[in-house]
This record gives structure tokens, sequence and C-alpha cells, in this order.
């Protein structure tokens, strides 16, 4: 009896860790490197910092405009970086569809 506890309780550990919240990001980004997450907060963050920008009224132009203009070729340097995307479908794309005709 205790050897066949010992083993579901380890088999339940094991599936336990398996399944747990924090493997779940470790397989997604294969294959993108280990700064890709890293990459896309970076952009993120400087595309919201040229939309506050742009948006407010107070900020002289004069000093915003290098300042976008410097976050935007920073944003396109770093996409540069990134792989292209690999989409994986069972299924053919929307466009190889037939076309539909409305009377």
């Amino acid at each position: 009896m205790t050897t066949r506890h010992a083993i579901f309780a380890a088999t339940a550990l094991l599936l336990a860790c398996i399944g747990s919240s924090a493997m779940a990001g470790q397989y997604w980004h294969r294959g993108h490197g280990g700064d890709w997450h890293a990459t896309h907060h970076a952009i993120y963050e400087l595309e919201n910092g040229v939309a506050l920008l742009e948006a407010d009224p107070e900020t002289d132009d004069g000093y915003k405009a290098p300042v976008i203009t410097r976050a935007r070729a920073d944003v396109s340097r770093l996409r540069a970086t990134l792989p292209r995307a690999e989409w994986r479908s069972a299924s053919p794309c929307c466009y190889s569809r037939a076309p539909i005709y409305i009377r």
C-alpha cells in the first residue's frame, strides 16, 4: 500500500509541476531567442511614449519632433531584429475561399 501511495503521490506531483502556471510561458516563444519578450516590451514602451507625446498639446512641437522621430527609428530597428511570424494553421487562409456574390 505505501509503495502504491508513493507512486501515486510522485505522479501527481510530476503532473502538477508540468502543468503549473510557472511553466506556461516556457515553450511558447521557442526559437525566438531569449530576448524576444524584452524586445516586444521595448517596442510597446516606445510606441506608448510616442502616443503620449503626440497627444499632449502643451508640449512644444520643436521638442516633440526629434524625440518622436528617434523613437520611431528605434521601433523600426527593434522590429527588424525580430524573426518573421510563422503561422501554423490546419486550414487554408480565408482568401482561398470562393467569392460571395450578393444580389
